[in-house]
């Protein structure tokens, strides 16, 4: 273990390793994975000033503790916490150094479900198949967090870049409204039109591998009724809808294929947003293309 490292005292629900994802690997069957939310995901590391492909922790709705041995300086985007060094508040979107034996504690956030935890130099656990993602579908990459494990943090770069925090956006609203082009199934289903018209809220059992929505089901159409689809190739932001009718947008875990028929696909730019829907929250689906 190098001097400066990261050790976990607490990880809240959930906390994993998590970087851009592991690309070019769907012809073996695994996934992308990666950080839900690379958008902030890759602030908190142009901040720092580290590679793109580095890896942060990603912390779900808070709970999570780490002690610094070694001095760090590390960035929180993402989910807006309420986050502490030894009990004195720290800035979001803004670099934070933490002398050696710090505390760093991160609330649950009042909006919004991911919290990025980037230290400069990155963490240096091992790389599967060419990243340190932890995919909890398939079980690749790192496990879970637990309190107790060290991370090394990697070599620290040479440069920092001049802007030392980011405007941190407005909190996530109650209801957003998502974007969607229409997928290879649309016509399967009697009005699908009824995706946009219908108020959607989020679904407790939502995961990585998708957030399920609760709503009026949509219905497929005659000719479609009874038809059984042979898997086909998903993708993140595909919007399944399974037997139940009530939609499942696929985020970075989800299987590489799968027998649902997809409705539509959300515009990639929206796709960060819904890594960051919790449950109770409202969908509002618009169509960005005609479904005729």
């Amino acid at each position: 273990m190098s001097r400066s490292h990261l050790e976990i005292l607490q990880t809240g629900p959930l906390a994993l390793i998590q970087d851009r994802g592991r690309i070019g690997h769907l012809a073996i069957g695994v996934g992308r994975s990666g950080a839900a939310d690379l958008g902030a995901h890759a602030l908190a590391n142009r901040l720092l000033g580290n590679p793109a492909g580095a890896a942060s922790i990603e912390c779900t709705l808070g709970g999570l503790r780490v002690r610094s041995h070694g001095r760090s300086t590390v960035c929180l985007t993402g989910a807006p916490a309420v986050v502490s060094v030894d009990s004195r508040p720290v800035g979001h979107g803004a670099l934070v150094e933490l002398p050696d034996g710090a505390t760093l504690t991160v609330g649950m956030p009042p909006n919004g479900a991911r919290t990025y935890l980037a230290v400069r130099g990155g963490i240096a656990v091992p790389r599967v198949l060419g990243s340190r993602a932890t995919d909890t579908l398939s079980g690749i990459g790192p496990a879970p967090l637990r309190p107790g494990d060290r991370l090394r943090v990697g070599r620290t770069p040479r440069r920092l870049p001049h802007v030392e925090a980011a405007p941190t956006a407005r909190p996530w609203p109650a209801e957003v409204t998502l974007r969607v082009l229409p997928g290879p199934r649309a016509h399967w289903f009697q009005d699908p039109d009824a995706l946009a018209r219908t108020p959607w809220t989020v679904s407790s059992a939502s995961d990585r591998r998708g957030v399920r929505l609760h709503g009026i089901p949509l219905q497929r159409n005659e000719t479609h009724a009874a038809l059984e689809l042979p898997s086909e190739g998903m993708v993140r932001g595909a919007i399944q809808v399974p037997p139940s009718g009530e939609p499942v947008i696929l985020l970075n875990d989800h299987p590489v294929t799968g027998g649902y028929p997809v409705i539509g696909v959300l515009l990639s730019a929206d796709v960060d947003r819904v890594a960051q829907l919790t449950p109770t929250g409202r969908v509002q689906f618009r169509w960005v293309a005609s479904v005729a």
